[in-house]
């Protein structure tokens, strides 16, 4: 539901209903009582709108204007992310960021990726065990027990799109370095990951 959007005449009108009745309040457009109304409306019009686009703010998906008070609160911009993304790529981040919940199996690893914005598929490394493994699957030694992959396209493209990014930006931007720092982040201490890009 959308908020209310009151412009000054409302206000005027608001206010002269307000006023108590008698000779002495009159509610003519003409008057130095309307003409006074008339000089404070706007200013409740520019507060209600401000009001209203707060609303709007208050929540990471849809800021604009408190995203780096959202941003730092969830320590944001990351320095290994690199150099400022677009608008809809710092709005998945921060949301990636406020609602991960922790976790280390595969789906949620999936899903804390695609809140970034990405696509990604993930495979986990075994040591090579007979009995257990085949021929012609890798002899991996011990190491490879904590291993895992994260298969992604090698460039992951945002496009521009109305209502969600912002004048100024690129057309399309792309690259991977948010994916890996969020990742790197989330990622199980005893783990190694490997991004394989194809």
């Amino acid at each position: 539901m959308l908020a209310p959007v009151l412009l000054a005449a409302d206000y005027v009108r608001a206010l002269q209903r307000l006023l108590p009745r008698g000779r002495v309040w009159p509610r003519d457009l003409d008057s130095v009582q309307a003409a006074v109304l008339d000089g404070l409306a706007p200013t409740y019009e520019r507060s209600h709108g401000r009001a209203n686009f707060l609303l709007v703010d208050g929540f990471p998906a849809t800021a604009t204007e408190l995203l780096p008070e959202w941003e730092a609160s969830l320590g944001l911009p990351d320095p290994c992310a690199g150099a400022a993304p677009t608008l809809q790529a710092r709005r998945n981040q921060v949301v990636a960021r406020f609602t991960n919940s922790g976790g280390q199996s595969v789906a949620y690893l999936v899903g804390f990726a695609a809140a970034l914005g990405y696509t990604i598929t993930i495979t986990q490394y075994t040591p090579f065990r007979c009995g257990q493994q085949t021929m012609g699957c890798p002899l991996g030694g011990p190491e490879w027990a904590n291993a895992w992959a994260v298969n992604a396209p090698l460039n992951t493209i945002t496009y521009f799109r109305m209502g969600v990014s912002t004048m100024g930006e690129a057309l399309e931007a792309w690259g991977n370095a948010v994916l890996e720092c969020e990742l790197k982040a989330v990622a199980p201490a005893h783990t190694t990951v490997i991004f394989s890009y194809t």
